[in-house]
């Protein structure tokens, strides 16, 4: 019988651990992926930027992952190392506002103009099944008004009031003191103290108003468009830096700016950041094609806040099809 060569033996079994380490590290890992992208957005505000970083993580874990020593869970592991991805790659990003953080409202004056400079948030898949702390702790609101924080309190706001970790953990975490950790969150608590925390309305909970929305969306009727707006509603358009406020503006805008004809559209619903949304198709000859994605929010059995996004590889990224 021919015996293999020494280095083909080693080799073998250097494959052999290789392959155990990637199965063992898969099933260790692979189950946290989805909660990461969400950890990752609320980071970035940005699902490209989230899903290459979530990638980072676990290429980082797995090579890693024959060191770790089980000191803590597997879980605890990644989103030490997920966080600190995101740190070193928002020293070259800033931050992603929505038009609404930007500027005072529009005017029927102020000339509607795209601004691709400036990079927007970005809406977030949810699943209508998530669990109920990732449903809440994507909100456009809440993820926009995050990224007004500096990126270490920041960190230190999500791992304490969305993730729940002790602030030893925390500190743990991110290579700080307990006491730095506090004084970042009160910092950070302050900094966000005129962030209202208004209730908002689950989709499964709005079938009707969003019946009605999605009815009169499509028939362009203006006076049943706005009879579900709250008096202090906001519309917004990235990557249009202009937003308006108030029914009668947004009424204006729909009547002058939408180019959207009564019964030439089509809306397709999925769920984005926890709230309803839609894919808006317009009649293109004898095809629907995608023009925007809205997102709502409701509060009160009212619509708050629409942000409509033009960024049109959204589409594929929600499994929206390409004509409707």
């Amino acid at each position: 019988m021919v015996r293999p060569h020494r280095y083909a033996r080693d080799q073998a079994a250097e494959s052999d651990r290789s392959t155990g380490v990637t199965v063992d590290f898969a099933t260790a890992a692979d189950p946290f992926r989805r909660e990461l992208l969400a950890h990752c957005y609320r980071m970035l505000g940005s699902l490209h930027d989230a899903e290459d970083l979530v990638q980072e993580t676990y290429l980082r874990a797995w090579k890693a992952y024959g060191q770790f020593e089980g000191r803590s869970s597997v879980r605890t592991w990644l989103y030490r190392i997920a966080t600190n991805v995101c740190l070193t790659a928002l020293d070259t990003r800033s931050r992603r506002p929505l038009p609404f953080g930007l500027s005072t409202s529009s005017s029927q004056d102020d000339p509607l103009t795209q601004n691709h400079e400036i990079p927007w948030l970005e809406p977030f898949p949810t699943d209508p099944a998530a669990i109920v702390t990732e449903r809440e702790s994507t909100r456009l609101a809440f993820v926009a008004a995050l990224q007004h924080l500096p990126p270490r309190q920041r960190a230190v706001l999500i791992l304490r009031d969305v993730l729940r970790l002790s602030a030893a953990e925390t500190a743990d975490q991110l290579d700080m003191t307990v006491a730095a950790v506090n004084s970042a969150l009160q910092r950070a608590h302050a900094q966000l103290k005129d962030l209202t925390e208004e209730s908002v309305t689950e989709p499964a909970e709005a079938k009707e108003l969003l019946d009605r929305w999605v009815k009169a969306f499509v028939a362009k009727d203006i006076p049943a468009i706005i009879g579900m707006f709250t008096e202090d509603v906001v519309w917004e358009m990235p990557p249009y830096p202009q937003w308006y406020h108030g029914p009668d503006l947004v009424a204006w805008h729909l009547v002058n700016q939408c180019p959207a004809v009564p019964h030439r559209a089509r809306m397709l619903a999925v769920e984005a950041n926890g709230q309803p949304a839609y894919g808006l198709y317009l009649q293109d000859g004898d095809e629907f094609r995608p023009f925007n994605l809205q997102v709502l929010e409701i509060r009160n059995d009212r619509i708050a806040r629409v942000s409509s996004f033009f960024d049109l590889s959204l589409f594929q990224r929600f499994g929206l099809p390409s004509t409707a």
